[in-house]
């Protein structure tokens, strides 16, 4: 019976964390689900099919006084060599830097499409500095990309924010965002897996991932062409 109490009180921070995990797993796929089926608001459909990752982090934490500062959680994937459907997810945290106008504190859902080989492979990386390392863009609202810049046009991160209630682009600089091999070993039964492994080894995407992931098939390309088609 000792050994028996033991172990659980051993084992109770993990299962809290990876119900932590699931949670937020959760979280990631509710700011998706509600940003693409927004009428004319959401994260144009030809981006997300032309994306080769995506990062959402919800409830972002920021504050601004006279520096901004913040600080999340959340989950990249990428789209297999294939095209056909999505990595398991990996984890990644986002920390520093200031972004847009901020007063006060608040929470802010964050999502960015990774957009070209370049911007994969340092987003695959232990960590690398939005903007600094690597070209980010405030991405366009609606059902068309059409609205364009140049600057987004060659921008190998499309990013765009999510607060009370007003999704719009923003411009996001000087944040790192890098692993959590923590979290990813708490998703995956304690092996401290990185990024780039879960992503191009085939990781086996965990139950917790399913409902983010067929929710990124449903809007990404295969299926839809598969829908207007019929």
């Amino acid at each position: 019976m000792r050994k028996l109490i033991l172990t659980t009180l051993a084992l109770a921070p993990l299962l809290s964390a990876a119900s932590d995990g699931a949670k937020r797993l959760n979280a990631a796929a509710d700011v998706f689900s509600e940003v693409m089926s927004a009428p004319d608001r959401g994260i144009p459909r030809e981006l997300l099919e032309n994306a080769h990752c995506i990062v959402i982090v919800p409830a972002l934490k920021t504050a601004a006084f006279v520096f901004g500062a913040k600080y999340g959680k959340g989950y990249l994937t990428c789209r297999s060599r294939n095209g056909n459907g999505w990595s398991a997810p990996g984890t990644v945290r986002i920390e520093g830097g200031s972004f847009g106008f901020q007063i006060g504190g608040s929470e802010t859902d964050l999502i960015m499409l990774v957009m070209n080989d370049q911007g994969e492979g340092k987003l695959l990386s232990s960590k690398f500095t939005l903007g600094a390392e690597g070209s980010v863009a405030a991405g366009p609202v609606g059902r068309t990309a059409t609205a364009q810049t140049d600057a987004q046009l060659h921008a190998e991160i499309l990013s765009w924010s999510r607060s009370q209630g007003l999704f719009a682009g923003i411009a996001l600089e000087g944040a790192t965002l890098r692993q959590d091999l923590d979290d990813n070993a708490q998703l995956y039964g304690g092996r401290k897996l990185g990024n780039r492994e879960i992503v191009t080894q085939h990781v086996r995407a965990p139950k917790s991932a399913a409902r983010l992931l067929a929710l990124l098939n449903k809007y990404s390309r295969r299926e839809h062409v598969e829908t207007t088609s019929r």
